[in-house]
């Protein structure tokens, strides 16, 4: 699992011809007309879609969010044939928890930042310093500045051992896990291969009930609502995770060929974070940490990076794994903790939780925060990542 072992520091410098690329394509946009229905069940609304355009061109300033990222320990190593993207951050507090933690599709580490002054430096947020962790947040292969996969194979589980492979390099012996959507999936992976070193896992979304739908109990009322929500994304919410399960290639020449395909296309994930991020632009309203600045930040790097078809890829494998592991998953090794954001796809009761981990060891759901719950809620976030895993320490 490993090539030379060396890390090396990364640095990023983008060009002025790239951002005026991206301009000219921005204001060369061919417009549909506009949707025949008032809300988004027909997808991204085209006031939504020319507000994001207009600032985009005008007020965004991309430089603001290359120097926070370079402003953080950025580094590069490579597993596998892939060169793996990460930011480290070690805690003022020496005796802190080390936690990588993976985001999701169609996020990047972007979604994290704001997560990481209340995770590192706890007592500066009114915590306490013995929850302090430190953190590494890698870049998925093919996302971001992590480097593209170019050979089959790059699913949940060997994604899982390589970031095992990157806590080892860094000197890790002990440490957690934490991911939501793509990340869920990972993490869930490594919790069932229980590396050494690895004490406990904490996920915000049941990424296996996609395939165990019909497994779930749904007795109680809130059972009934979470099957609900499941059926209804895998009905009406379905078509960008089929598409890319399915035909990735396809949809990429298009997010790699016009930026405000990419954007719409990464805009139309689920109610929840659409409206939210609809809201604002069309209107400046904010939820939390979803600015017009910060989803901008994410749908940018996607952008200058040119990731939107290999990152899509990763939904092809996914789709193949599941066809092909129709039985029960092997057992998990480790305690698992798990948060139930209410604005989540399916917001998931505490007996799908128990059903799906045997070894749940922590279990809360909170008043606010969705799908990007990091990004939405980064304190709030935050604080249920140092509860779930206070007892591990």
């Amino acid at each position: 699992m490993s090539d030379d072992n060396e890390i090396y520091p990364f640095r990023l410098d983008t060009t002025k011809e790239a951002l005026a690329d991206l301009h000219d394509r921005v204001a060369a946009t061919r417009w549909p007309s506009r949707e025949l229905v008032d809300d988004r069940s027909q997808g991204v609304q085209l006031a939504t879609a020319q507000a994001l355009a207009r600032y985009w061109t005008t007020d965004y300033d991309w430089h603001a969010f290359e120097a926070r990222l370079n402003d953080l320990p950025q580094f590069v190593t490579t597993i596998d044939g892939v060169e793996i993207h990460f930011i480290h951050v070690r805690s003022p507090h020496e005796d802190a928890l080390p936690l990588i933690m993976t985001h999701g599709w169609p996020g990047s580490v972007a979604e994290l930042l704001g997560s990481i002054g209340p995770l590192t430096d706890p007592t500066a947020y009114g915590g306490e310093a013995s929850d302090a962790f430190h953190l590494v947040l890698p870049s998925l292969p093919g996302y971001g500045f992590s480097g593209e996969p170019t050979a089959l194979g790059w699913e949940n589980g060997p994604i899982a051992q390589a970031w095992a492979e990157l806590m080892r390099r860094l000197g890790y012996t002990r440490y957690v896990a934490q991911g939501g959507d793509v990340g869920a999936a990972v993490t869930d992976a490594m919790g069932r291969q229980g590396p050494d070193g690895l004490l406990g896992i904490h996920v915000n979304l049941l990424a296996l009930a996609i395939g165990i739908k019909d497994m779930l109990p749904a007795d109680t009322d809130q059972e009934k609502a979470a099957h609900e929500a499941l059926g209804l994304f895998m009905t009406d919410g379905f078509g960008y995770f089929l598409e890319m399960s399915t035909r990735p290639q396809t949809i990429g020449y298009s997010l790699l060929d016009s930026p405000i395909g990419l954007a719409s296309w990464m805009l139309d994930h689920d109610t929840d974070s659409y409206y939210k991020m609809s809201r604002a632009f069309v209107s400046g309203e904010t939820a939390g940490g979803l600015t017009r600045d910060s989803i901008l930040d994410n749908i940018t790097l996607y952008w200058l990076t040119g990731t939107g078809a290999s990152a899509a890829r990763w939904y092809w494998e996914f789709g193949r794994f599941l066809a092909a592991h129709q039985g029960p998953p092997p057992p998990v090794q480790v305690p698992v903790g798990f948060t139930t954001f209410p604005g989540e796809i399916w917001a998931c009761p505490r007996s799908w939780v128990e059903a799906v981990y045997p070894t749940m060891s922590y279990f809360n759901e909170v008043d606010r925060g969705g799908h990007f719950a990091a990004w939405e809620e980064p304190e709030l976030f935050a604080s249920e990542l140092r509860a779930a895993f206070r007892s591990l320490r």
